[in-house]
């Protein structure tokens, strides 16, 4: 059984678990070591115990980097008594360079894989400091076997341009894992009543103050006939004032955390319209990502609403499928949906629903196929690791 040693950011990240279920689903064997965002270390995820590498803050750059530091001292000590994994997998920049003391602990040569699911603002700058990141990224790289991202759009704006990661990179995008969740009949999803007030869901990362305050003012002027329901964990460090603004508003509601894959069927179903937009980031990281909530909504029936000049509007684009809007207003929210009405709405939600659910999800067979290619990376020795065991 292959050894996965995963080192993570936030322990807490609800995409941890899913990376998780998927690994094991596939057939691997997982230790978890990160960071996390919480007071109190956690005790449990998906029957593992994490190895609790402390405390860091969501927005603070600078506090991650001393937490990095410090962890880094005391990593050989808190990986005492782990089997020597076949293969590390670091989630982010910081966790690369953690790798490399992980390999040194273990003393030998363990294959690494870069797990790298959005491209930092930070990497992107012209000045120093953005110099600085990149040039760190590619050192710690250089001996990555795989670079494993989310989006086609990264390779192409980012890894391939800046020659970040010579290593050859898998796609695994964030689709929903169906092999935990039961699932609803398509002919249930499609006699699903549609009226007003129709419903549009913004699920997951709530991180963007511009949808949310575009969304306000949309639903303001449509005077009831749009609400949105708001689920998932708001980035309080980017708006502290997310609840109160929220309470603020006679349309919108935010109904708490949700488990994934777990919670997905019902959510979306309570939803017309999936918000797959976010501006947290807007011409880069935004523009390039291809989001959970894409992949969710559309598997079950919730028709996404994109900018169409972003990643995943060219992607809905050439499926035929959602609301593109050609620009960021309440106007053009209003042209776009002001007239909703159910005939035009069954025909949307139906065009998603056309298409084959694999578009959408990965199953036990995908995760069995992402394990493989992981278990054939361990299988190569290094010559220093093979003289080793000589």
């Amino acid at each position: 059984m292959l050894h996965v040693l995963y080192l993570v950011h936030d322990v807490s990240d609800p995409a941890v678990r899913r990376r998780i279920i998927m690994l094991r689903a596939g057939g691997a064997r997982v230790t978890l070591a990160g960071f996390r965002r919480t007071a109190t270390p956690i005790a449990d995820i998906e029957g593992l115990r994490p190895i609790d590498l402390g405390a860091t803050r969501d927005g603070r750059f600078a506090q991650r980097l001393t937490a990095v530091a410090k962890a880094s001292l005391s990593l050989r000590a808190k990986l005492a008594g782990t089997p020597r994994p076949d293969l590390i997998i670091a989630r982010n920049l910081e966790m690369l360079a953690l790798a490399r003391r992980a390999r040194s602990a273990f003393g030998a040569t363990v294959p690494t894989v870069y797990e790298c699911l959005d491209i930092h603002r930070l990497v992107l700058r012209d000045d120093v400091l953005g110099k600085v990141l990149r040039a760190a990224e590619r050192h710690l790289a250089r001996d990555v076997k795989l670079l494993v991202t989310s989006s086609p759009a990264f390779i192409a704006n980012y890894f391939k341009p800046f020659r970040q990661v010579a290593a050859p990179f898998e796609l695994v995008e964030n689709k929903y894992f169906e092999a935990a969740a039961i699932l609803p009949s398509e002919p249930e999803a499609l006699e699903n009543p549609a009226a007003p007030p129709w419903r549009i869901g913004w699920f997951g990362a709530l991180r963007c103050r511009r949808s949310l305050e575009l969304l306000a003012d949309f639903t303001r002027r449509m005077e009831g006939r749009f609400e949105i329901v708001l689920r998932g964990r708001p980035a309080l460090s980017e708006f502290p004032d997310f609840h109160a603004f929220v309470n603020a508003e006679p349309y919108l509601s935010f109904r708490g955390p949700y488990r994934n894959p777990e919670d997905m069927a019902a959510i979306y179903q309570d939803v017309h319209f999936s918000w797959a937009i976010d501006f947290f980031e807007a011409g880069q990281n935004s523009e390039w990502l291809l989001p959970n909530r894409l992949y969710e909504g559309c598997r079950f029936g919730a028709v996404p609403i994109s900018m169409g000049n972003t990643e995943t509007g060219r992607f809905l684009k050439q499926q035929d499928i959602g609301i593109l809007l050609p620009s960021a207003t309440s106007e053009a929210l209003e042209a776009a949906l002001g007239r909703m009405e159910q005939h035009r709405f069954g025909r949307l939600k139906a065009r998603v629903l056309a298409h084959n659910p694999r578009m959408w999800s990965y199953d036990r067979g995908d995760c069995t196929a992402l394990v493989e290619k992981l278990r054939r990376l361990s299988a190569v020795r290094e010559p220093l690791a093979a003289e080793a065991l000589a």
